[in-house]
């Protein structure tokens, strides 16, 4: 009997470790890119649009921008959206991309790379991510105010209030998903919240679904987090010291992740396994 309760307890040891996920480098782009805080992956075009801040994450300077890298890590386009402040989070509807720059959302057409609109975002303090649902509603995170805003129409509203450190969103099957400083909250369309994890090491900043229930979390501080459905929180890279991991983008069909390393002014591609 001992030796058969061994060998189950072998069994499952294997099976949970193989059932861990695990991250490998790829690639790191290698032209500079000033101060990357945002990359989105757009399957459609095979391409990474990448948020440029060029300067102080606060500061209205017309420095920033939108670059565009290849899937291979290769420089598409240095210079496709400029004069902007400081870029953080995209979210793509259509043909127009929404980006958190300080205080508005400004709109992107992306057939042209022309800015089409700025949404200014009244007594917002630092607004850095963005989020759209199926209908073209915007949710944007405000996070030195604990805010979060929707845009219906381009008209923005405040939805919810109280949300520690709000940061990454994304909107799945019709529910708003936000990390709240160290944890992940489901939001309904009452903004009632529902604790899905907690116990990070720093505020989560980027918020990517895997496409099984869970998602990935890079924390900016140089940590990346896997989190299952049930709220399960294993950590998948610890580079503090060395490198920013901020808003992540991420490959599903090929389970690549795309992490902007904001001051070292690249982004690196993992592969999860």
């Amino acid at each position: 009997m001992m030796k058969y309760a061994l060998s189950l307890a072998l069994i499952f040891s294997l099976c949970t470790a193989f059932g861990q996920k695990k991250l490998t480098q790829l690639w790191e782009s290698k032209e500079q890119l000033p101060v990357p805080e945002s990359v989105l992956y757009v399957p459609e075009r095979s391409e990474l649009f990448v948020t440029l801040i060029d300067g102080d994450g606060s500061t209205a300077d017309g420095k920033g921008g939108v670059a565009i890298l290849n899937l291979d890590g290769s420089m598409k386009n240095a210079t496709w959206v400029q004069g902007l402040n400081a870029p953080k989070g995209m979210a793509l509807y259509k043909d127009q991309l929404y980006i958190a720059d300080i205080n508005e959302v400004v709109v992107v057409d992306i057939i042209t790379g022309n800015v089409i609109n700025q949404i200014k975002i009244p007594d917002s303090k630092f607004l850095n991510d963005v989020a759209v649902d199926r209908a073209g509603k915007v949710y944007v995170s405000d996070t030195r105010d604990a805010k979060i805003y929707q845009l219906h129409n381009n008209r923005p509203t405040l939805f919810m209030s109280d949300v520690p450190n709000v940061n990454g969103l994304r909107v799945i099957d019709g529910s708003l998903y936000a990390m709240a400083g160290p944890e992940l909250w489901k939001i309904d369309g009452k903004a009632n919240k529902t604790v899905i994890a907690k116990g990070l090491k720093l505020g989560g900043d980027g918020l990517e679904p895997v496409g099984d229930g869970s998602f990935l979390v890079t924390c900016w501080g140089g940590l990346i987090y896997h989190i299952t459905a049930q709220g399960q929180v294993t950590e998948l890279l610890d580079v503090q010291g060395k490198m920013n991991t901020a808003d992540l983008g991420y490959n599903p069909k090929d389970r690549i992740l795309y992490v902007p390393t904001f001051n070292s002014n690249s982004v690196v591609a993992y592969q999860l396994d």
